[in-house]
């Protein structure tokens, strides 16, 4: 009872004043009021050197782009050009057909002159392909002749087959070739390519004498030479026929007779 007396003659006499209750939510909303306002007025993460770089960077600045319609139009023009007859591209195309067409060609018939035993008689135009493709083209189109070609005979009749075509026909075809497309005269032409020749029929001697185990090595330099001046005759002829006359390098003797 003494307790509530007392504030009630307080309150009668003025001396005491209820004071409001605080309440911790309003404390705890100025607090994040607080917080926020020092966030904003001093941020805790300073733009960096190179978000001020970034923001300096002007449009004069940016390189060329890498792709231009001009450039676009010159690579179609450029492949236009290529793919004309006189382009690079058409012209090592048609390299490579001709040189594939030749080397079937020359395969296949020593296949059959091989299987129908009638090799004798056309062993001179085993030689042909790879000689009219050095003077067609260049003595690297020859050698890729000779090459396709004992390649095919290899895949089709085996080693043997393709070594006795490389001995006997293919060196010799781009021998000529590479002289006859160096223009060299006849004489040096007819030289090299018997001594190539007699090379190759000796190394196909010695291979056959291993394979049979007999001692047939009974070659001579004039049968070879001999040959050799037929194959000079018979393709400066053919050749000629052609219209291919200029390209060649004839002894005077043979230009007055054909």
């Amino acid at each position: 009872m003494l307790p509530s007396t007392t504030m009630n003659i307080l309150k009668i006499h003025g001396c005491y004043r209820p004071q409001p209750k605080v309440s911790q939510y309003s404390h705890n909303s100025r607090l994040c009021n607080a917080s926020s306002a020092s966030i904003l007025s001093h941020p805790q993460f300073p733009i960096s050197k190179t978000d001020s770089k970034l923001k300096r960077i002007r449009v004069s600045e940016i390189g060329a782009p890498l792709w231009t319609w001009k450039d676009d139009e010159e690579e179609n023009t450029r492949s236009s050009d290529d793919l004309t007859m006189n382009g690079d591209v058409y012209q090592k195309t048609l390299r490579l057909v001709e040189c594939s067409m030749f080397a079937a060609l020359g395969g296949l018939t020593y296949i059959l002159s091989s299987s129908l035993a009638i090799e004798n008689y056309f062993g001179c135009f085993f030689a042909l392909p790879i000689v009219f493709s050095s003077m067609r083209w260049d003595i690297v189109a020859g050698r890729k002749t000779m090459v396709a070609t004992a390649t095919l005979l290899l895949v089709l009749a085996g080693p043997i087959k393709a070594i006795t075509y490389l001995l006997m026909h293919g060196f010799l075809g781009l021998a000529m070739g590479s002289l006859w497309r160096s223009k060299a005269s006849w004489g040096v032409s007819v030289l090299v390519s018997a001594l190539v020749r007699a090379a190759g029929a000796m190394c196909y001697v010695v291979m056959y004498s291993f394979l049979i185990r007999e001692n047939i090595l009974a070659l001579l330099l004039l049968n070879c030479s001999f040959f050799v001046f037929l194959l000079h005759l018979l393709y400066a002829l053919f050749f000629t026929r052609l219209g291919m006359k200029a390209s060649l390098r004839l002894p005077k003797w043979f230009a007055k007779a054909i």
